[in-house]
């Protein structure tokens, strides 16, 4: 039997590269001349860069850039195997999590430090940017992005302006002649599973503002200013990005990345699939086993184990999902490919433990899934 193994993380316990050598482990337990064939999986948001290089025997580069404050921090991104893709997730400079809770203020944060991690992948000559952008701290539009990389957005005095969003209202004309050359010939790909517009009811601001530290009165000069940017980018660079889907991701990131460096938005599994080489990878597979912390009624819309269903689907090929926990509407992902879900954990148990031992009831769970599965598709 050939077994393809494609989970995503289970987040707080296991990588995607964890979780799916506890799946082969139980794998090999059940049947030990099993062949199995690992692809660590993500959708896009957090783990995809460690997930893309395990898939791809990639490296992790370090290297310190600006955070949201103006701060010096430790960002990581991702060199794929091919050695001409980067990986990068914008939290790792531009993230919530770098700014203490009484000091987040998106009219003052920026996402300048994620422009100098894709500036450092362009140093390594890459041809190939993929940038997962869930988890900000900003709502600038992407300036401050495109500003590490050498745009300039100038005030009417043609001064360059500050870092925030805050700022975006003096923003007089976009000037793009002094953008790094290396990006010339450069794809560059955001993983985006959102559908917001820039600005709006459901826009960046209005959404996501407030759990960046927007009090009202902030979250509606923001509105003006990403509405203001629009304009000007739609004057300057020819590029209407306000009512674009997804474009209000990361607090207007997804914009700025379309607008500044001529980016496609695309749901993040997507794109993890094609770079990790999935479908090549299933094939010729007897079984798929996927799985992640939390199966509900939103796995079934463009999570890991939806996609990675979806090929197994397109190539004849059964998929089950072993997860952490069962939440309401898991049941749909019965109609988009998983032949059948489990969960891993053996019976009652504190979350505590469940985390704690996630990696033992993992491959206990897919020895159960292997030795059934050894027994049906014998039988046939």
């Amino acid at each position: 039997m050939k077994v393809c193994i494609a989970p995503d993380s289970f987040k707080e316990s296991l990588s995607a590269a964890e979780a799916a050598a506890a799946i082969e482990r139980g794998v090999l337990n059940a049947v030990p001349e099993a062949q199995t064939v690992v692809v660590p999986m993500a959708d896009g948001g957090e783990g995809t860069v460690q997930a893309l290089v395990d898939a791809t025997a990639g490296e992790v580069v370090q290297d310190t850039v600006t955070g949201p404050l103006g701060e010096k921090v430790q960002a990581g991104y991702g060199i794929l195997g091919d050695g001409v893709t980067a990986v990068i997730e914008m939290a790792a400079a531009s993230g919530l999590p770098l700014v203490p809770p009484g000091k987040r203020n998106p009219m003052l944060t920026t996402t300048f430090g994620t422009g100098e991690l894709i500036r450092s992948a362009l140093g390594r000559g890459v041809k190939h940017v993929i940038v997962g952008i869930g988890g900000s701290a900003t709502v600038d539009g992407g300036a401050g992005m495109a500003q590490a990389l050498g745009a300039r957005l100038l005030d009417k005095n043609g001064e360059e302006l500050g870092f925030g969003g805050g700022e975006l209202g003096t923003l007089k004309r976009i000037d793009l002649s002094e953008l790094a050359p290396q990006m010339v010939g450069v794809e560059v790909e955001v993983a985006c599973d959102v559908t917001n517009p820039l600005t709006g009811p459901e826009g960046a601001a209005r959404i996501y503002g407030p759990q960046k530290g927007a009090t009202p009165e902030m979250v509606e000069t923001l509105e003006s200013n990403l509405a203001h940017l629009a304009r000007v980018v739609a004057k300057d660079l020819n590029k209407d990005v306000e009512k674009l889907a997804g474009s209000g991701a990361a607090g207007g990131l997804g914009a700025g990345l379309v607008a500044f460096l001529g980016a496609r938005l695309r749901p993040g599994v997507e794109i993890v699939i094609e770079a990790s080489k999935l479908r090549e990878k299933m094939k010729g597979c007897n079984l798929v086993i996927t799985g992640e912390g939390r199966l509900d009624g939103q796995s079934a819309f463009g999570k890991t184990i939806d996609g990675v269903a979806g090929v197994a689907r397109d190539l004849g090929v059964p998929a089950v999902a072993i997860t952490g926990s069962l939440g309401e509407g898991c049941e749909k992902v019965l109609q988009r490919g998983v032949a059948a879900y489990f969960s891993l954990v053996p019976g009652p148990a504190s979350l505590d433990e469940a985390l704690t031992k996630a990696d033992e009831f993992l491959a206990r769970t897919a020895e159960q899934v292997m030795r059934l599965a050894q027994v049906i598709l014998h039988d046939r």
